[in-house]
């Protein structure tokens, strides 16, 4: 299989394959970080939904039960799930009480 090519001065020229080595191990290195990038926005995601709520954690509160789940599925949510595009994803329902 022929390298990719690349314009050098206008020109287009086709990879050495050293070059060629390289951008395969980079691309590599991409797609194998995909998870890691996938649970780290799950993570940025739910740490959103946790500080937004945190003002329930204060000590001249009384947090519900409900509350109290609601805040811990949120933590456990990784336990389950490592992208948000995994099937059956859904964040758990912030309590109305």
């Amino acid at each position: 299989m022929a390298n990719r090519k690349k314009y050098v001065d206008g020109v287009l020229v086709e990879l050495t394959d050293e070059e060629q080595a390289f951008r395969d191990a980079e691309e590599k290195a991409w797609t194998d970080g995909q998870v890691d990038r996938d649970l780290a926005e799950l993570r940025k995601q739910r740490n959103k939904l946790l500080v937004e709520t945190d003002y329930m954690a204060l000590s001249d509160v009384t947090m519900t039960d409900a509350w109290k789940t609601y805040r811990q599925e949120l933590r456990d949510i990784t336990k389950t799930y490592k992208s948000i595009n995994d099937k059956g994803f859904a964040f758990p329902k912030k309590p109305t009480e």
